[in-house]
């Protein structure tokens, strides 16, 4: 029975573990996150989720990180029929007490120029620019699987 418990209790500190939260102003960044991808990949996609837990709206305007050449607000649009990713312009709003999902087929923060293969298990920062709330740097964990995410 101990060792179920001490399993169960691993477990659950895993799961805490990889999810992770920070504040910039009255916006929350939940669970940065990124795909595993091949070595030869030179791109890749962070996803996470704002809750504007205050009673103005602010937008996210840019992403930046040391493990990409550039990195961009993308979402995905449908062109007559056909999925195809587009550069945001202007940002993203969050308006007051709603949540903006960055997720595979949405919103997501769009790694060009890779400096190093995304791994599983790797972590790396990256800053998110809020017009508003200012910057804030967030640690991106690297997950397996085509819709890895833990809360």
């Amino acid at each position: 029975m101990k060792r179920v418990f001490a399993l169960l209790l691993g477990l659950c500190l895993s799961a805490a573990a990889m999810a992770h939260s920070y504040k910039v102003g009255e916006i929350n960044i939940v669970h940065p996150w990124s795909r595993a991808m091949p070595a030869a990949s030179t791109t890749g996609g962070v996803y996470f989720a704002l809750d504007n837990k205050g009673k103005t709206a602010d937008r996210l305007v840019g992403a930046a990180t040391p493990r990409a050449e550039t990195a961009e607000l993308h979402t995905h649009v449908n062109d007559n029929g056909v999925m195809r990713m587009r550069k945001v312009e202007g940002g993203v709003e969050v308006a007051p007490g709603q949540q903006v999902k960055f997720a595979p087929g949405g919103y997501h923060v769009m790694l060009f120029g890779l400096k190093q293969p995304l791994k599983a298990g790797d972590r790396f920062p990256m800053t998110l620019k809020f017009e508003k709330g200012g910057e804030v740097k967030v640690d991106v964990v690297v997950q397996d699987g085509a819709d890895s995410h833990s809360h």
